[in-house]
């Protein structure tokens, strides 16, 4: 499940069972990628989603630039991969005791069973055609609450009031 650089590395030996533990909860959905700050360079990744892989540079940019107010916590954000598929993902600066960054992880959560659910969901509540009045003329319950509705929204009052 998981690639990584050098199981010595004592930063590998700490976040590893993070990072294997988030892959496998949200399997096979999100991508776990431990970055070294220093050398820019991917240091593990787990549950990969790319053709990335560990000693890839991680293009994380500058650290020092990111705002600090996050304190070490950047998003969720958005992401796209090169398929379209649109990634919600999550950074964090891990810091050594001195307060150094020493490695930074990140999530990278695929959207698409979200977005396809969702899609499901709203199908099922959205009308699909005109409404067949025939069937409603006898309704006198109905045409009530059509009449109460049309006359409350044209007022801005509730309908329920």
């Amino acid at each position: 499940m998981g690639e990584v650089e050098d199981t010595q590395d004592p930063r590998i030996r700490l976040w590893a069972p993070v990072a294997q533990a988030v892959a496998l909860l949200l399997g096979p959905y999100a991508e776990v990628v431990l970055h070294d700050p220093d050398t820019d360079r991917v240091l593990g990744i787990w549950n990969p989603m790319t053709s990335r892989g560990v000693g890839d540079p991680s293009l994380l940019g500058e650290l020092d630039d990111l705002e600090p107010s996050a304190q070490d916590v950047f998003g969720p954000y958005e992401k796209l991969l090169v398929d379209g598929r649109r990634l919600t993902s999550v950074s964090a600066v891990l810091r050594d005791p001195q307060g150094r960054p020493s490695a930074v992880l990140c999530i990278n959560l695929d959207r698409t069973p979200l977005e396809q659910a969702a899609a499901v969901l709203s199908a099922f509540g959205a009308p699909t055609v005109q409404r067949p009045e025939p069937l409603f003329e006898q309704d006198w319950s109905e045409r009530i609450q059509h009449t109460s509705e049309a006359t409350s929204a044209r007022g801005g009052a509730p309908s329920n009031a």
